[in-house]
């Protein structure tokens, strides 16, 4: 931690609580998933396809992060069904990487906004109504080095990092609207993980990526809020 940083206080447990994951079937997003269920809480795991497989103990919601009606469905869903959201994880993404902006395709970065910023916007107008019903709810949105303005910006990739430079803004904005209502909105940079999108070559696992977003779902509500993080440390935006 930084001096101007305090300590969070963290959940030991997270039982009688409920996280909603996106994205959650694969890579770090089941791991952040799987670690939340042993934790105690009850998982409402996010896949955009119903065929996509998640353990029988999590429940399994259809959502295409780019569809405003099933966001809206699944919130209807959660507090149906539990009452109750304690934590959002925005965890959907994708990534194409190497060209420049001269070279990336329209469609590349159609897609790409449209899933990785446009999503989580779309994810927290339909959530955070639920989570100001909770004491500190949470959202954790899993951001990229790649997106902070503070660091060098060569080496293609326009629209994702573009992407991840408009979660970390989302990120500040969540906790200066709604952080003295309570909410914790936080952004953590995994780092390089062997996921599909990272690739064989990347240097962290799977499990130590989702070290830092879980970590941040454990705050309690007087911990700090609109900020970036890895490896539980606040980096530069």
């Amino acid at each position: 931690m930084t001096d101007a940083t305090p300590d969070p206080d963290l959940y030991d447990s997270l039982d009688g609580q409920v996280a909603l994951v996106t994205g959650a079937n694969r890579g770090i997003g089941r791991a952040i998933a799987a670690n939340l269920h042993d934790l105690g809480a009850t998982v409402f795991a996010a896949t955009r396809s119903v065929t996509h497989d998640v353990p029988d103990a999590w429940e399994h919601l259809l959502v295409d992060v780019t569809q405003e009606g099933e966001i809206s469905g699944a919130a209807d869903e959660i507090f149906g069904t539990a009452g109750r959201l304690d934590i959002v994880v925005n965890n959907a993404g994708v990534g194409e990487f190497g060209s420049d902006i001269v070279s990336e395709s329209v469609d590349t970065i159609d897609r790409t906004l449209a899933t990785n910023l446009r999503g989580p916007m779309l994810v927290c107008k339909h959530t955070v109504p639920l989570l100001l019903q909770s004491d500190g709810g949470r959202v954790v949105t899993v951001s990229s080095g790649l997106g902070a303005i503070g660091e060098p910006q060569s080496g293609g990739s326009p629209a994702y990092r573009v992407s991840k430079t408009g979660v970390n803004g989302l990120t500040a904005y969540l906790h200066g609207e709604y952080g003295d209502e309570g909410l914790l909105a936080n952004a953590a940079c995994p780092g390089w993980v062997r996921t599909d999108m990272g690739g064989e070559e990347a240097d962290r696992s799977v499990e130590r990526g989702a070290e830092t977003p879980t970590w941040l779902c454990r705050f309690r509500s007087d911990s700090p809020g609109g900020r970036f993080w890895r490896d539980r440390r606040p980096i530069e935006w």
